[in-house]
């Protein structure tokens, strides 16, 4: 799924990180906390090997789905029956089958409408009055009616005789409707076009929970944040529509010569066999279609997890070859209506899924399914196998952002199967993270703005935000965004570039993967894999990132010439004042501008609070600076240098606050910072936060280092310019 970042921070969300991160005095530095053995709470079993591969007796049960289905365009609704056939490989026998009835959402009574407050939530249908959730008409084993019972989004069937162990068969039919949201939890939905309706489908069936050796049965309700956790298996679908709409899906369309005319489909091959996009449908199609009656699109998706769809009149269609690594051939589709298309927006959708697709499977895992298909549609971003929704309004970059993320998602979740219900970063997070590789490799980087990652800090490190274990549901809405996506994806940044190194964690992370291709991995399988793999030992690193919300601060204590001669050498003296260590980078720039570089690493940390090495050289030190290419997040920047000139160099400008004090307001943002005077520094209070304290740079400049915001005002002091991570607000003196 997709959190929109239009701005990456907006000034917003910096007054609203940084109150109060250094509102409270931070702990000392604790090395027995940051490294206490013990981190692993078992030892290997027969399941789940302690080297972080499954076990020789691992398991998982299996479903497979035919899923027949029907849609009613003038009254939003789906008719479907679901003919599961599920196999027990567990070695216990099963009295009773859980099922997850997603849809129930929506019903008026539901839980996760009961806990979404006053002001509104992005999940649930956004205040839509529908007769929503499943109407249920008949559940059967092997033929029989058989009991069952909804428990909000869950449904418990009976099983007339238990299910046996280590293969045992039961062969379910559910006969089912439901009215679809318009806005279905930003997941699916119904979007109006001039061409027709565009109906984006998910969470339409019902579909297995997941029955392992962690927890039994995995049955927590669906409240609309957490995502989900599935089994794999073979799904055929068969999905009958009006005549006029076209579809795609999930997997391989079976009857191509049925629903597409001849001319369109000399137009499919010649697009498995172009590296450029190929129109199948063109704008000017639009509305040539006015067969009536109904017609069926048949599709099939093999060791996948669920199935989702998208049908509509108003679809353009393209598509071009994807080429993987081991020669074998996908297809990238895009189907969006004229409000879409240009090459500044989704006529480029094509290209970037296959530039996608086509990067992770090289760098990562080979893609798997026979399409990749974008689909717009009016949600933010939302993932399938095989299939994604992307905002139908988005462009340029933002279409790029959203379509690699989302198709990100075939590795986290789709091929590596975690729980998203329990554990979002596990998917969120790790596709952060390779959404990063893969925009700074598209298109000689087009899109990429590399990030201070320094001054990310106090967003990532906010006293009142949840650990980032935390599961989905049980984080305030607006810490999803940081502890989901931005947090667990900079981890994996912070491991790989500052850490282990590229080649070590890459190496360790495609591990991860093949291990656990088409499998169900717990976050201690992703750290025992990834110190297995490494050779390195990395408990300090989850336990202070992932459990804990320990910040980074190390500083520059001092630095001593021998004898007082710079001629002799100096001895620097480094700290370790957060709670969370890091292996630590020191540049000593000398006065005739040549550098020298000090590696310390994290074992430093294990038994000490500071340390103190010796620079052996004959030059006089201008400064010494920790991280000097600004890779860690550190919370304290004022603490990270060492000048030698500093005092005596500096230049005193005459300035007076006052001239800055007043209220500002930004037609970019719905927001206005008032500042004012106290103790001699300028002081600025967005609207709710608590006021952030400025230092004077000079020229009418003045800084707030940990969070590297700046505010350029201009000489009048009528207008003013908030710079942060590269993005500026321009904001004008009411």
């Amino acid at each position: 799924m997709n959190f929109k970042f239009p701005k990456l921070i907006t000034a917003m969300a910096v007054f609203a990180f940084t109150s109060g991160v250094y509102a409270q005095e931070a702990p000392k530095y604790d090395y027995n906390e940051a490294f206490k053995p013990f981190f692993y709470p078992s030892t290997g079993t027969e399941t789940r090997s302690a080297s972080g591969q499954p076990g020789h007796k691992y398991w998982q049960n299996s479903a497979d789905y035919v899923l027949n289905v029907s849609l009613n365009d003038a009254k939003n609704e789906i008719t479907g029956t679901s003919e599961i056939t599920y196999t027990n490989n567990s070695p216990d026998q099963l009295g009773f089958l859980w099922l997850q009835l997603d849809q129930n959402l929506f019903a008026k009574d539901s839980r996760g409408n009961a806990i979404i407050p006053m002001y509104g939530s992005r999940n649930g249908a956004h205040g839509e009055e529908l007769d929503g959730g499943y109407k249920i008409k008949s559940v059967k084993i092997d033929g029989a009616e058989v009991k069952y019972t909804i428990s909000d989004t869950r449904m418990q069937i009976d099983l007339p005789k238990g299910l046996k162990s280590n293969g045992g068969i039961a062969k379910i039919k559910i006969e089912y409707s439901f009215v679809s949201p318009k806005y279905g939890s930003d997941r699916m939905g119904v979007l109006d076009t001039k061409n027709g309706k565009i109906f984006t489908i998910a969470q339409w069936y019902p579909r297995m929970c997941v029955y392992d050796d962690v927890l039994g049965w995995n049955t927590m309700p669906y409240l609309g944040a957490s995502e989900f956790y599935l089994e794999y298996g073979n799904i055929t679908a068969n999905i009958t529509v009006p005549a006029n709409h076209y579809v795609v899906a999930s997997g391989e369309l079976l009857n191509a010569g049925e629903v597409y005319s001849k001319e369109q489909n000399k137009l499919w091959e010649q697009a498995k066999n172009s590296d450029k996009t190929v129109m199948i449908r063109p704008e000017s199609a639009l509305g040539k279609n006015t067969a009536s009656g109904t017609k069926t699109w048949k599709f099939k998706i093999n060791q996948a997890r669920d199935f989702s769809w998208a049908s509509s009149s108003a679809f353009i269609i393209d598509a071009a070859r994807i080429n993987l690594p081991s020669g074998k051939k996908s297809l990238a589709i895009s189907a969006y209506p004229i409000e879409s298309a240009g090459q500044e927006a989704w006529g480029r959708s094509t290209e970037y899924t296959k530039a996608s697709i086509e990067h992770y499977s090289k760098k990562w895992y080979e893609y798997t399914y026979p399409a990749a298909t974008n689909v717009a549609g009016n949600e933010g971003g939302m993932e399938y196998p095989g299939i994604v929704f992307c905002n139908y309004q988005s462009a340029g970059e933002e279409l790029w952002g959203v379509t690699d993320h989302e198709f990100g998602h075939n590795w986290f979740p789709m091929v590596v199967g975690s729980n998203e219900r329990l554990f979002a970063w596990m998917d969120e997070g790790f596709n952060t993270f390779i959404n990063e590789l893969s925009t700074e490799a598209f298109n000689d980087g087009e899109y990429y703005n590399k990030k201070n990652i320094s001054w990310l800090s106090s967003m990532f490190f906010n006293d009142n935000s949840e650990p980032v274990m935390s599961g989905p549901d049980n984080m305030k809405e607006g810490s999803i965004g940081v502890l989901a996506y931005m947090k667990p994806g900079l981890g994996l940044y912070v491991l790989r570039e500052s850490v282990l190194g590229p080649e070590k964690f890459d190496k360790a992370f495609r591990t991860y993967i093949e291990r656990w291709a088409f499998k169900h991995p717990t976050p201690w399988d992703f750290f025992h894999t990834m110190e297995n793999v490494s050779g390195e030992e990395l408990n300090w690193f989850w336990r202070g990132w992932f459990f804990n919300k320990w910040k980074v601060d190390q500083a520059v204590k001092g630095v001593k010439y021998i004898d007082g001669n710079f001629a002799k050498g100096a001895n620097v003296t480094i700290e370790n004042i957060g709670q969370l260590p890091m292996p630590t980078t020191v540049q000593m720039k000398f006065k005739d501008g040549s550098t020298q570089v000090v590696k310390i690493p994290v074992e430093v940390w294990k038994r000490n609070k500071s340390w103190t090495f010796h620079v052996n050289s004959t030059k006089e030190i201008d400064s010494v600076t920790i991280d000097p290419e600004n890779k860690i997040p550190d919370v304290d920047l004022k603490n990270n240098s060492w000048k030698s000139s500093e005092q005596s160099t500096a230049v005193t400008e005459k300035v007076n606050l006052q001239d800055y004090v007043g209220v500002y307001g930004s037609k970019q943002l719905p927001i206005k910072i008032n500042f004012k005077v106290e103790n001699n520094k300028l002081v600025g209070q967005a609207d709710g936060q608590k006021t952030i304290e400025f230092e004077y740079d000079g020229n009418d400049k003045f800084v707030y280092e940990a969070a590297g915001l700046e505010l350029q005002f201009s000489k009048d002091k009528k207008t003013m310019t908030l710079s942060q991570v590269g993005q500026k607000f321009d904001f004008t003196k009411e």
